[in-house]
C-alpha cells in the first residue's frame, strides 16, 4: 500500500538506498579532496615557496681537491670526522679551521682532509654530506661545505632537505642537473658510508674528532684531538708531531 507520499516500501527502500549510496559517494569524495590537500600542503607546498638561506663566508682552502686541502705530500694529515649537523662541527669552522688552514695546510706542513660520520645524527647528516661530494664534482666541495655550516639550526629540524640542498646548489652556480641527478642517484651513498666506518673503526665516537697522523722512521703514528678545540689545542699537538719527525731526521 502506497505511504503518505504515494510511495510502497519497495520503493521507500529503493530511495533510502539511493541517498545512502549518494552520502558515501560524497564522503569518498570529499575524503579525497581532503586527502589530496594535505599532500599538497604537506609535500608540494614546500617545494613551491622560496628558501631562506644564510650566505656563507667561505674562505680560500689552498691547493683543495674535493674534500681535502693543503699538499697531499705534507709531512702531517689531519683528518677530521664530522657532522653537518653538529654544533661543535660549526664552532670549529667559525673560530678554528681558518687559522689552523692558514697557519699550517697554506705553509705545506699539514694536508687536511673533511670526511663525515654519514647517519651519526641522522638521515639529513648523510644527504647533507652526500650534496657536499656532488658539489665537489664542480670543484665546490668546500664553498657547499661552508654552505652547509652556515644554514645548520639543530638536528633534524629540516635545514637539509632535498629541497633546502637544491637551494644552497643555486646559490653556488652549481650545474642544477648534474647535481639533482648526482643527488637523486645517491653516487656518494656509499662513499658516505665508508666515511663513517672507517672513523668508527679509527676509534672516533663523537664529532668533531681529527685523526693526526704522521710517519717516523717508517712508523705510522697517530694522535686524536677531540672536540672543536681552539688553535692552541692543535697547535700544540701539530708542533710536537713536526718537532717528532724533525729528530728523526
Amino acid at each position: 500500500m502506497p505511504n503518505e507520499q504515494g510511495m510502497s516500501k519497495r520503493q521507500l527502500l529503493r530511495e533510502k538506498r539511493r541517498r545512502e549510496q549518494q552520502r558515501n559517494r560524497l564522503l569518498s569524495i570529499g575524503a579525497i579532496v581532503l586527502g589530496a590537500l594535505v599532500v599538497f600542503i604537506v609535500m608540494i607546498l614546500p617545494n613551491l615557496m622560496p628558501v631562506d638561506i644564510t650566505e656563507s663566508t667561505s674562505f680560500e682552502r689552498p691547493n683543495a681537491e674535493f674534500n681535502a686541502a693543503g699538499d697531499s705530500d705534507a709531512p702531517i694529515k689531519i683528518t677530521e670526522y664530522s657532522d653537518y649537523q653538529c654544533p661543535y662541527c660549526g664552532r670549529f669552522v667559525e673560530q678554528t679551521e681558518e687559522q689552523l688552514v692558514q697557519t699550517y695546510v697554506a705553509s705545506g706542513q699539514v694536508y687536511f682532509i673533511f670526511r663525515s660520520l654519514g647517519l651519526f645524527i641522522g638521515p639529513e647528516s648523510q644527504a647533507a654530506a652526500e650534496a657536499a661530494y656532488c658539489a665537489g664534482d664542480e670543484n665546490k666541495y668546500w664553498q657547499y661545505h661552508d654552505m652547509l655550516f652556515a644554514n645548520n639550526t639543530g638536528e633534524n629540524v629540516g635545514d637539509y632537505t632535498t629541497r633546502k640542498l637544491q637551494a644552497f646548489a643555486e646559490a653556488l652556480s652549481l650545474d642544477m642537473t648534474a647535481f639533482n641527478s648526482c643527488l637523486d642517484s645517491g653516487k656518494y651513498a656509499e662513499r658516505v658510508t665508508q666515511d663513517g666506518v672507517d672513523g668508527m673503526e679509527a676509534g672516533i665516537n663523537a664529532t668533531p674528532s681529527f685523526v693526526l697522523s704522521y710517519t717516523v722512521n717508517g712508523e705510522m703514528k697517530t694522535r686524536i684531538i677531540k672536540g672543536a678545540q681552539a688553535f692552541g689545542a692543535f697547535q700544540t699537538e701539530i708542533e710536537a708531531a713536526l718537532a717528532e719527525i724533525a729528530a728523526a731526521q
